[in-house]
């Protein structure tokens, strides 16, 4: 069976990360969270995957290549073009993305899904294609009923009686709000979805077709269903997501490495003398990290790969990604440390670099700094505008 994966979106909104990963290679604890759809459409017989792809698509083809080692095979389409040797992305919205495929040569002759790349879900996908397909739908939405106070943070799909789409609301205040059920960018379509997507022009699937397939009164519904399902669009919600993988309130993402303590996990070669450090679980070291004596690890938290934690350093509730060294007496609470950005959990970032504190957080591929440790109120600095 086939499917399609979104991926050529910029991901504004997860940035700094996105400045050079794109969003289906985002890592949830080392794993690109577009692996775990992969393997998600080969549990259910999805082994044909179309992507298309536009910003850093050099990353995503570079990784999964023909899908081979994942069990299904993958193309790629690609949406831009070449300016002075340099691939310029230029998505098509992802209806246009679906055309695009289409018209290059049929490729979607059956029912088919389409999945956003930047989520994590544990869905029965055999379970929603049998409703669809007993509807008699030409497109369906899987839906899930989130708590009334959380719907603002979503968009909104208003059904009748029987399921039917009759109206979409976005992210409406709690008292507007006519439905509790909201789009997961989960859609099944039968292949007659193309004659209601024009050629060559950017067009969007949720603020295009879907509106567009109400309009003409198609047979388009929403499927509500109970799963696990969690979005990582904001950074906000990375940061939920990693934490939540670490106190284990996401079920179907298992955390790497050695548990050499309880709730206590590491990659290979980790250098740390355990008597003196403190840490306090859950949390997760990348292989070939150091972390020097006096240095205070609070979880849940996680620390890439390659990294280096320097004496007196503390990282409370924080995400660092590899080759992060934090220098001494540094103190990271709430935090997600990339590269040069550090940004708090409500996605606010100061670039290090232009603010002079660089000198804070290094690369650890850099010789490190022959310096003193630094004044207290640089520190506390950190702290307050990171």
């Amino acid at each position: 069976m086939k499917a399609m994966i979104l991926a050529a979106g910029k991901g504004t909104r997860v940035r700094p990360i996105t400045y050079t990963i794109p969003k289906p290679l985002i890592p949830i604890l080392q794993k690109p969270v577009m692996e775990f759809l992969l393997e998600l459409l080969r549990q259910h017989g999805f082994d044909r995957v179309m992507v298309n792809v536009s910003h850093l698509a050099n990353e995503i083809e570079s990784y999964f290549r023909d899908g081979q080692r994942f069990g299904v095979h993958i193309g790629y389409s690609f949406e831009g073009r070449i300016v002075d040797g340099q691939l310029m992305g230029e998505a098509l919205g992802s209806a246009g993305g679906l055309r695009k495929i289409q018209d290059f040569n049929p490729f979607f002759d059956d029912t088919f899904i389409v999945l956003c790349g930047d989520a994590l879900i544990d869905l029965d996908l055999t379970a929603a294609v049998k409703w669809h397909k007993e509807k008699g739908a030409i497109a369906t939405i899987v839906t899930k009923d989130v708590p009334k106070d959380q719907v603002p943070s979503y968009g909104v799909v208003v059904t009748d009686e029987s399921d039917r789409i009759q109206a979409f609301q976005e992210k409406p205040t709690v008292e507007e709000a006519l439905s509790t059920k909201i789009n997961t960018g989960i859609y099944i379509f039968e292949p007659e979805i193309m004659d209601y997507i024009p050629r060559g022009q950017e067009y969007d699937i949720g603020g295009d077709l879907f509106p567009k397939l109400v309009e003409m009164n198609a047979p388009f519904y929403a499927v509500s269903m109970d799963f696990e399902w969690v979005d990582i669009g904001k950074v906000p919600d990375y940061w939920h997501a990693i934490r939540g993988v670490l106190t284990g309130e996401i079920k179907n993402v298992s955390i790497p490495g050695t548990e050499v303590a309880p709730g206590i996990y590491t990659g290979l070669n980790v250098a740390v003398n355990w008597d003196k450090v403190e840490v306090q679980g859950p949390v997760y070291i990348g292989g070939m990290t150091r972390i020097e004596d006096g240095a205070k690890i609070i979880g849940p938290a996680m620390i890439g790969p390659n990294c280096w934690v320097c004496s007196d350093a503390t990282v409370d509730n924080s995400v660092i990604f590899e080759y992060s060294r934090l220098g001494h007496g540094v103190r990271l609470v709430d935090k997600l440390v990339f590269g040069r950005y550090c940004v708090d959990k409500s996605g606010a970032s100061i670039d290090l670099q232009a603010a002079a504190l660089d000198w804070l957080i290094t690369d650890t591929r850099q010789s490190p700094l022959q310096s003193d440790p630094p004044e207290r109120g640089v520190i506390d600095e950190l702290r307050s505008t990171g």
